[in-house]
């Protein structure tokens, strides 16, 4: 399994910033010093191997997501959305892949996609109202706040005119008028309070 493991930390940094068709199974075992015959043995087909890269890129993000809950609520989302952007910077092509679903419908990249959906939701709705199984209505008004953050970091990562800190604080503050729109509807899940940021 480490062998597994070393070549997604390789295919993580060759698709970092190179489309999936842009790079033949050739060009990646040339790149990874490796026979090709190594990388069907792990993962069957190219996109099997794309797959698994973004995969593993996407748990390091849910994983980061879901922690940090001895933090402020205020500040972890900060911390939730700036790693979020960070990850879409770093990771451009596996981030435009996860978002727009693949090539054609895609039901595995679909389901990477909607995980991430999840655990921004169930963060956000943890921080917010001290659980994550939360009814229809915040459920919809937290996803549909993940859903404009999705096109809005598409925009962003394309035309960076932003800096990440600029923009993680605008995406905070849509987050703010989310949480009190979903008040205004169902007031047994009010908006927490505006708490000054920590440093």
């Amino acid at each position: 399994m480490a062998r597994r493991a070393e070549l997604i930390a390789i295919g993580r940094k060759l698709f970092a910033d190179t489309s999936y068709d842009a790079l033949s199974m050739d060009d990646i075992a040339r790149q990874a010093h490796v026979a090709k015959g190594l990388i069907y043995y792990y993962f069957q087909s190219k996109r099997g191997y794309y797959l698994a890269i973004i995969q593993d890129s996407v748990a390091d993000l849910v994983t980061f997501a879901a922690s940090g809950l001895e933090l402020p609520q205020v500040d972890r989302v900060h911390r939730t959305v700036d790693s979020y952007l960070r990850f879409a910077e770093h990771h451009q092509a596996a981030y435009r892949t996860i978002v727009s679903g693949g090539v054609g419908f895609d039901a595995e990249v679909h389901a990477i996609r909607d995980g991430v959906r999840e655990a921004i939701v169930a963060t956000i709705a943890e921080g917010a109202y001290g659980r994550s199984d939360i009814p229809a209505l915040p459920r919809m008004g937290l996803l549909s706040w993940v859903c404009s953050v999705e096109g809005a970091t598409l925009e962003w990562i394309d035309r960076p005119e932003l800096s990440r800190d600029t923009m993680r604080d605008l995406l905070v503050n849509t987050l703010g008028g989310a949480l009190r729109a979903i008040e205004e509807l169902d007031p047994a899940f009010p908006a927490p309070k505006p708490a000054r940021r920590g440093a």
